[in-house]
């Protein structure tokens, strides 16, 4: 169980090599710092019992328990079996045990799949794990329609770690991929950018839905036309998918491309260069990225605030357990824009 605060701010800059400022910034959250530094801070803190005036306010106002005076609760995560939701889910966790671990709670992974196996249901897979035993069960993003569906009919208490489907009733938590991409085409406008390809999809996943939907109004407000033919938002095969690329990009001439799956980067960077186009020297590019990426450390991308996802679903679950008659809230998680160094000023037209 996690003792009451054992050190001083003082102390743990001085443990860490920081000013007592930098330590007081990265635990309130202000920008100013690497991500890297940011979350040694906060692990170092955790691991040394600190909290901020602010933090141990929340607690007080929102009625949560800062020592657990009975027994640990027992947590569950919900996951895909997708192996496109593993480090979404990786990160998720990382924030879910950095935060419960603090009171002597426990989570562990459940791996759902994605398609029930023939002859089998998702009843079958229920009887296999038995989640009323549980206190409380988070739920992942990429879960089945279907399964998330029988998942949030469960009378336990639930946070939903995905954007909510419509009158969902449940707590949900999630990154606020939609100002992200709002984020993104600000600062391409900025650079004078008005032909900007956006790569992504626009079915299947909410998020998916949300980015576009984020890239459709950000063009409207600027005054742009945003046809979706002139987008790559459909996937049927590689093959088929870097033809049609390659066709667009040669046909619409872009100055910029706005990539809203991380998956796509590296078929962007190939399809630039088939053309034998360079980034940023010829096409300026944003990604959305779950973590820096360290074969493109520099590139340009909206922070995504997933790990810390997983520690405010914590914060929520808690909150939860203590008031449970308290209306069902869905909270985004809003992170800033790494400039890095893929975006250049857009050039000029000669026509």
């Amino acid at each position: 169980m996690r003792k009451k605060k054992s050190i001083t701010l003082r102390e743990l800059a001085k443990q860490l090599d920081l000013s007592v400022h930098t330590v007081s910034k990265a635990l309130r959250g202000l920008p100013g710092m690497s991500e890297e530094t940011r979350s040694e801070v906060i692990r170092k803190a955790q691991e040394g019992g600190y909290r901020t005036k602010d933090q141990e306010r929340v607690h007080a106002v929102e009625r949560i328990p800062l020592y657990s005076a009975g027994k640990p609760y027992r947590f569950g995560l919900v996951i895909s079996d997708q192996s496109a939701a593993m480090e979404l889910n990786q990160l998720i966790m990382s924030g879910l045990q950095s935060k419960l671990s603090e009171y002597g709670h426990t989570v562990e992974i459940l791996i759902v799949p994605n398609i029930v196996e023939q002859g089998k249901t998702f009843d079958h897979w229920l009887a296999l794990h038995p989640l009323e035993y549980l206190d409380g069960i988070f739920i992942g993003p990429m879960v089945g329609v279907e399964q998330e569906a029988r998942l949030l009919q469960y009378r336990i208490p639930r946070i939903l770690i995905n954007f909510p489907g419509h009158a969902a009733e449940v707590d949900s938590i999630t990154w606020d991929v939609g100002t992200a991409i709002h984020q993104s085409m600000r600062y391409l406008f900025a650079k004078g950018h008005r032909n900007i390809i956006y790569v992504g999809r626009r079915e299947k996943h909410r998020g998916f839905i949300i980015r576009w939907q984020a890239f459709e109004q950000a063009c409207a407000a600027a005054g742009l036309a945003c046809l979706p033919e002139d987008h790559m938002l459909d996937y049927e095969n590689q093959q088929h998918w870097n033809e049609q690329f390659i066709e667009k990009l040669r046909r619409l001439q872009p100055t910029a491309i706005l990539c809203g799956v991380k998956t796509d980067l590296a078929w962007i960077y190939n399809a630039c260069s088939v053309l034998g186009k360079r980034i940023p020297e010829d096409i300026s590019l944003i990604s959305m990225m779950h973590i820096e990426d360290q074969h493109v450390p520099e590139l340009s991308r909206p922070v995504i605030r997933i790990r810390e996802s997983g520690v405010r679903a914590a914060e929520r679950m808690l909150w939860r357990l203590a008031n449970p008659n308290h209306p069902y809230e869905h909270i985004l998680l809003q992170g800033v824009l790494f400039e890095g160094a893929t975006v250049r000023v857009a050039p000029t037209r000669t026509d």
